[in-house]
């Protein structure tokens, strides 16, 4: 029976790792509400906080997280006021080093997954006036969706919407939207193979 061997073989890794796992992933959460009494923070049930999670949050804001989301180590989210938001539908996942920088929203879909050193902003710099410094000029921001089940593989940069299930590959900047069912790629990152339901291809052939 390969089901009771292999969970005779696991039992003593969850017994040593597992438990401790699960008990500094609460003491991070309680550790996160005392440093944030201001912001709006929410983790659904079986979420779990890697080594180095954290949230910037000095005036307040909203982050919430569905039922099995997985920070495995290293995210960090900065959120610049009450009408910031950040949400996480049920068992996303992001890996290492994912950075998340919000000032409008930024909503997750469920089961979506993020790669090592991801960064989502949903602001801009503007640069054009040459009478004042870069930092001085403000920025261009966008509400950022991203869909359920979307895929973004190591040291991607998103700056725009992407749409159900789409691949976003390694190194790519999204500066537009991708939609749903889509491979992406590149520096911008652009649509390359669309894999979705024949009926979604032909109507976009015909938009």
């Amino acid at each position: 029976m390969p089901s009771l061997v292999q969970a005779a073989r696991w039992a003593p890794y969850r017994m040593v790792y597992g438990r401790p796992r699960i008990w500094l992933s609460e003491l991070r959460k309680a550790r996160i509400r005392l440093l944030h009494p201001g912001a709006r923070i929410e983790f659904g049930a079986d979420t779990y906080l890697g080594p180095g999670f954290s949230l910037h949050m000095p005036y307040g804001g909203t982050f919430v997280t569905g039922e099995d989301v997985e920070f495995r180590r290293n995210f960090r989210a900065e959120l610049a006021g009450p009408p910031s938001r950040i949400s996480f539908g049920a068992g996303a996942i992001c890996t290492y080093d994912v950075l998340i920088q919000c000032s409008t929203t930024v909503d997750i879909g469920a089961r979506s997954q993020f790669g090592q050193s991801t960064i989502i902003v949903d602001g801009n710099h503007r640069f054009r006036d040459p009478t004042r410094p870069m930092l001085e000029q403000g920025y261009d921001f966008r509400p950022i969706t991203i869909g359920d089940d979307v895929t973004v593989l190591s040291k991607v940069t998103i700056i725009a919407s992407i749409g159900e299930r789409a691949l976003i590959g390694a190194n790519a900047v999204v500066t537009r939207a991708v939609p749903p069912f889509t491979v992406a790629l590149g520096v911008p990152a652009r649509p390359v193979e669309y894999f979705g339901p024949p009926q979604d291809a032909r109507a976009e052939a015909s938009a």
